[in-house]
C-alpha cells in the first residue's frame, strides 16, 4: 500500500495532457469529458492523501509527486478556461504569481532552516474546494457571462490570496522560530566553550 499514493500522484499527472485534448477537442458548450478527467483527477489526490495518512505512507517522492500532480493540473486548467474566456488574463496571473511566491517560500524554507511547510490548513483546503468548484462551473457552462465568470473567479483568487497571506505569516514564523533556536545553540555552545576553557 506504500506506494500506492506515488502512484496515485503519477497517475494524475498523466492526466494533464489527456484533460488538455478533451478540453479542446470537445466542440460543445459543455465540456463534459474534461470535466469528468478533472473530477478523477481531484479524486486521486483525495484517495492518495487519505491513503497516505492511514497507512503512514509518506516518502519524499510522495512529498514531490503529490504537490507537483496538483500545480500540473490546476495550471493547465486555468490556462485553457482562460484561452477561451480571455477576461480571466488577470486572475490567471495572479495566481501564478501566488504559486511562484509559495514555491520559492517554500524552497528558502527549506534550503537555510530544513524545515518543510505544513500540510494547507482549513483555508488553504477551502480556496482549493471553492477554486474546483469555479473550473468545474466555467467548463460546465460555456455560455456563462464573462461578467459573471469575472465574479466567481475573484471569489476564488480572493480566498487563495487568503491562503498566501496565511502561508506568508506561516513563513516568517517558521523562520523566526528556526533563528531564535539557532541563537540558542549558540549561546549555549559558547557557555560550553567557557566552562570547557583551562583556567
Amino acid at each position: 500500500m506504500k506506494v500506492v499514493p506515488n502512484i496515485l500522484s503519477f497517475f494524475r499527472i498523466c492526466l494533464v495532457p489527456v484533460f488538455i485534448i478533451a478540453f479542446f477537442t470537445d466542440e460543445r458548450d459543455i465540456k463534459l469529458y474534461a470535466i469528468i478527467v478533472y473530477g478523477v483527477a481531484g479524486l486521486s489526490d483525495l484517495l492518495d492523501g487519505y491513503i497516505a495518512r492511514k497507512y503512514e505512507a509518506q516518502s519524499k517522492l510522495g512529498k514531490f509527486l503529490d504537490p507537483l500532480g496538483d500545480k500540473m493540473m490546476t495550471f493547465a486548467v486555468l490556462v485553457c478556461i482562460t484561452v477561451t474566456r480571455h477576461v480571466l488574463i488577470p486572475a490567471t496571473t495572479i495566481f501564478f504569481i501566488k504559486e511562484i511566491l509559495m514555491g520559492i517560500g517554500g524552497l528558502i524554507l527549506y534550503k537555510k532552516a530544513r524545515i518543510e511547510m505544513p500540510p494547507a490548513n482549513f483555508i488553504g483546503k477551502a480556496s482549493t474546494f471553492v477554486f474546483f468548484i469555479v473550473c468545474v462551473a466555467l467548463m460546465a457552462f460555456g455560455n456563462i457571462q464573462d461578467s459573471v465568470a469575472i465574479i466567481m473567479t475573484s471569489i476564488a483568487i480572493g480566498l487563495t490570496l487568503v491562503a498566501l497571506a496565511v502561508y506568508i505569516r506561516t513563513y516568517f514564523r517558521l523562520m523566526n522560530s528556526r533563528k531564535k533556536n539557532g541563537e540558542i545553540e549558540c549561546n549555549h555552545q559558547s557557555v560550553q566553550d567557557v566552562n570547557e576553557t583551562p583556567q
